[in-house]
């Protein structure tokens, strides 16, 4: 199948012309048979100068400085080759009138019945992101040297905590998440309280670990606390810890997590859930960096580092007397807002690409081949989940599929009763669809996988309603 303009729906074709990064689409000789217009602007050259010719002669032919780049060393041709998907963002592309930028792209095979019949590359240039990256680095310059010392002591404790925990990394080209990631770049290197925002399954602990992780309290392990996870009469013991006897269960004093992160970064998921009593105590930390142990008049110095993040609209519930309107602002020093899948498609083929390698891994499975209707099924669903529900199709695929990735149906059904079915009363409706929620989660509650995030309440709302309707 040949990628050329009467082949492509004019759907298909709005969705490539709206693209701000470059588009080209090869055929199975490396010819192009088709630029966008965001390609065009990138490099001068126009589908008529290129379309039907090799794109590397035109962009590619030189390394930044000026020497050969032979055609058989291109990763993009490469592709072609071996069907394997090729990313780089350490070489440039050349423009028409002689000047080169900073590029990161990736070629993507096309196969057909197990034939490569060609490839699509997708392009942006990085001119301004490695600007940043360049500025960054010369203000980190010093703060570098100054910790280095520690760094050195550290690193093998690094290196197992890397081990244990792994590192995920944001995974993402579209202009959107570009700008997430400078303003992670911009924030994490102070010990200003970060607000993350975001629709449930699009990264809000991923965004997390990128501020800690280059931050310069990196060297220690970032702690994180689910509030709503935890029942409302044990989260302040969590945060802030306890003395021996003070209360029933207390048998020994049990340091909390606000002194476990002290020197490092806490991490507070889903602090909408927060009840008052422990929000007035969370806002004294964040003014007086001080913290009380339950059953203690003793007040202990901390150093950290707040992040917190939640699915929830705050604005919204401070207006309507859920959410204290001082914490608030103290959290939100600098707001960071996850943007849904919905609005970054062109991150999918990365993203599908990273979790077929990823899960296939996992699986012990050999990764099957993704063909382009498939990708375009992926690319035109609305992903109400966001990228765990991305993930999780992907990974539900790759359980059913063999040669070729086969994705389930990406559509929610609903039953519509007979007219012959008589209305259930609300409370029974509300008690079947409680329970249905709950055996569909294994029982749990609160917390990222917890009935409460797939219900739209808080826990504690819907342990009230539990206990209410008797279940």
């Amino acid at each position: 199948m040949k990628l050329t303009h009467s082949e492509l729906s004019h759907r298909h074709q709005r969705i490539l012309e709206a693209m701000s990064e470059g588009v080209y689409g090869l055929n199975a000789e490396g010819h192009a048979t088709f630029v966008n217009q965001a390609a065009e602007r990138l490099t001068g050259w126009s589908q008529d100068e290129i379309r039907g010719k090799s794109i590397h002669p035109f962009h590619h032919h030189s390394y930044a400085d000026g020497s050969h780049y032979p055609q058989h060393q291109c990763p993009i041709y490469l592709t072609l080759q071996s069907g394997k998907t090729a990313h780089s963002d350490q070489e440039v592309f050349w423009r028409k009138d002689g000047s080169f930028f900073p590029v990161e792209y990736s070629s993507s095979a096309i196969i057909e019945n197990g034939e490569i019949t060609g490839a699509v590359v997708v392009f942006k240039d990085i001119s301004e992101r490695l600007e940043h990256q360049k500025s960054l680095q010369s203000a980190l310059s010093q703060v570098k040297q100054l910790k280095q010392q520690l760094q050195d002591e550290n690193h093998l404790l690094k290196q197992a905590l890397s081990e244990q925990q792994g590192q995920r990394h944001l995974i993402g080209q579209s202009d959107a998440m570009q700008a997430l990631q400078t303003a992670i770049q911009q924030v994490a290197p102070t010990p200003s309280c970060v607000l993350v925002q975001g629709e449930s399954g699009t990264g809000k602990e991923l965004v997390a670990e990128a501020l800690h992780r280059h931050s310069p309290r990196a060297q220690r392990a970032m702690v994180k606390v689910n509030c709503g996870a935890i029942a409302d009469n044990l989260l302040e013991s969590e945060l802030f810890g306890h003395e021996r006897g003070a209360f029933t269960s207390a048998h020994q004093r049990r340091i909390g997590r606000f002194e476990q992160a002290d020197g490092s970064t806490l991490f507070l998921d889903e602090v909408a859930e927060l009840s008052a009593a422990a929000q007035v105590k969370l806002l004294r930390v964040l003014q007086e960096g001080e913290i009380q142990r339950l059953g203690s008049s003793q007040t202990i110095r901390i150093d950290v580092r707040v992040i917190a993040a939640t699915h929830r609209n705050l604005e919204h519930m401070v207006k309507n007397g859920e959410f204290r309107a001082d914490l608030y602002f103290r959290l939100r020093v600098f707001p960071l807002t996850i943007p849904p899948l919905r609005e970054r498609k062109a991150d999918i083929p990365l993203l599908v690409s990273h979790f077929i390698a990823s899960l296939s891994h996992k699986l012990g499975k050999r990764p099957p081949e993704l063909l382009p209707e498939t990708l375009q099924t992926l690319m035109q669903y609305d992903w109400p989940g966001n990228v765990r529900e991305l993930a999780n199709v992907i990974e539900h695929a790759l359980i059913v599929s063999d040669q070729q990735l086969h994705i389930p149906p990406l559509s929610h059904t609903t039953v519509t009763p007979t007219r012959q079915q008589k209305p259930l009363p609300l409370a029974e409706a509300e008690r079947q669809h409680i329970r249905q929620a709950l055996s569909y989660c294994h029982g749990v509650i609160g917390g990222k996988s917890g009935a409460a995030e797939l219900l739209g309440l808080p826990p504690s709302t819907l342990r009230s309603r539990i206990k209410k309707l008797g279940l």
